[in-house]
């Protein structure tokens, strides 16, 4: 996986049999209207607007329609289940905060890969990349993938259950739809994000709307009582953090497309805060309307709380959100392809990946290697895998990572305090957050030690990958030619080329 630039070999942007290249070779794409100098490079194109959809279409996923029993559950009475929902958006946006810092300071796409390379070096940097390329992100865009295959049958089997293989097949279409919107057009992914962003805002609308309408008529018995101390249940209260946690999560997807953000040092701040508001108003009114409508008890009883709500409100109209829910999937899912791939592109880029993985349609513009690099992975553990179990193994990882990524930035306030930094947080932000970060973990080892036994074992493979991929470049004469010819023949295949910078 080490850098081994295919321009060295005779294949470059420029190259034809006039001006020295070879019969073979890919020839120089044609300048398009608005290729700035004819450049092939990833454009500046996420507007504030589009950031804010990126980070709000792919927080708001399936969760708040389908589960916010879990929080419930774990706090044990309704007003404590909403401080709860409050504190995690406030600890969200602390996090968000220190991201907001680490991205304007180190204006490099990638997200955690980057900054985590940035303040510990490489190998950190790759275990992380190897714990996220061979397991967490292929399982996690299947799962709610999966999601958006159930809630889009749904309307169409009512009221018999969808069967197993129809989903499956929705599903395919589903992640091979979203590949190829991210293959195709930066702009366009953009612009579908912002309608689907829309599309779900006025989900929670319809939810939030007659919800209040009934509270402000006065149907306020669900809210009596609401912190019976009785019920409180203080052993169950860091698992219903980490519910919430789980369901803010995703305000750090901007920091992995830093590149391609205009005017960073304002839009990535601005962006972050703006959605993280949005968000946390959003999933506090949301769970309001639900109290409002449904008993503690119902709401627990609910497989789907969404679906449950609008049954009760709103007759047949209740039909029309499963197809809510699964637009607010796909959403989910184009967001976060957007991302990982931006960090595939960056790893490449710093020599952890194959190189071809940085390089970009010489038309589209688009990482194109890097957006269908997770397609076959993704596919494959939606039919043989157990992907649940495997988000089991992997979700105490995140929080890891990211608290050590958080912990980069105190890290680097001491060891690079003349490093540029447009927007600077308080350092208790980062203090509290990486704190919540690490405490979450110890509370995955000592609630569930299996699963989290086997996460961290999958992901200190990375560790002997590390020495073999990238330290160790002695490789025979035939592989390293095998490995040059591969990667020969995909960039051509692929039509793609190194970026210019």
């Amino acid at each position: 996986m080490t850098r081994r630039s295919v321009n060295d070999e005779g294949t470059g942007v420029n190259n034809t049999t006039q001006n020295g290249g070879h019969p073979g070779d890919i020839p120089a794409p044609k300048e398009e209207p608005d290729a700035p100098n004819g450049k092939v490079e990833l454009r500046k194109k996420v507007t504030l607007l589009r950031g804010i959809s990126i980070i709000i279409g792919t927080i708001i996923g399936a969760g708040i329609f389908i589960s916010p029993k879990g929080i419930l559950k774990n706090s044990g009475s309704v007003g404590m289940s909403l401080v709860v929902w409050i504190a995690c958006g406030v600890l969200s946006l602390f996090g968000a905060l220190s991201y907001a810092e680490l991205g304007t300071s180190i204006q490099k796409s990638g997200g955690h890969y980057t900054y985590i390379l940035e303040a510990f070096g490489p190998q950190m940097a790759f275990i992380r990349l190897w714990a996220d390329l061979i397991a967490i992100r292929p399982a996690g865009l299947a799962v709610i993938s999966l999601a958006f295959g159930q809630y889009i049958l749904e309307p169409i089997f009512m009221p018999c259950g969808v069967p197993e293989i129809a989903i499956k097949l929705a599903t395919s279409i589903g992640i091979t739809s979203v590949m190829y919107l991210n293959s195709m057009s930066t702009s366009w992914t953009n612009r579908i994000q912002i309608f689907l962003t829309f599309s779900k805002l006025l989900a929670i609308a319809i939810i939030i709307v007659p919800g209040l309408y009934m509270l402000f008529k006065g149907e306020t018995k669900n809210f009596e009582n609401a912190f019976e101390v009785s019920n409180i249940k203080l052993t169950g209260l860091p698992l219903a953090f980490y519910s919430g946690m789980y369901a803010y999560a995703g305000w750090f997807y901007l920091n992995f497309v830093t590149e391609e953000v205009e005017n960073p040092e304002k839009t990535v701040p601005l962006a972050i805060c703006i959605s993280m508001a949005i968000v946390t108003f959003c999933y506090v009114l949301t769970n309001v309307a639900y109290y409002t409508v449904m008993s503690a008890e119902e709401l627990l009883a609910s497989q789907a709380v969404a679906v449950t709500f609008a049954g009760k409100m709103m007759g047949n109209f209740s039909v029309a959100v499963p197809v809510f829910v699964a637009l607010s999937c796909f959403g989910s899912m184009n967001g976060c392809l957007f991302a990982f791939s931006r960090m595939f592109y960056v790893a490449s880029r710093e020599g952890h990946l194959p190189e071809v993985l940085s390089m970009i349609h010489v038309r589209r513009h688009t990482p194109l290697a890097a957006v269908l690099v997770l397609y076959p992975m993704t596919v494959f553990q939606l039919f043989v895998g157990d992907i649940y179990s495997l988000l089991n193994f992997m979700s105490f990882l995140r929080w890891l990572f990211i608290g050590v990524a958080v912990l980069g930035l105190i890290y680097m306030r001491y060891t690079r305090p003349d490093m540029p930094r447009p927007f600077k947080v308080p350092l208790f932000i980062p203090a509290i957050f990486s704190f919540t970060c690490f405490f979450m973990v110890f509370l995955s080892l000592y609630s569930d030690p299996v699963n989290t036994g086997i996460g961290f074992a999958i992901s200190l493979t990375g560790i002997p990958a590390y020495y073999v991929f990238i330290v160790f470049d002695r490789r025979p004469k035939w592989l390293q030619d095998g490995l040059d010819s591969f990667n020969r023949s995909v960039q051509i295949i692929l039509e793609v080329i190194p970026a210019e910078h």
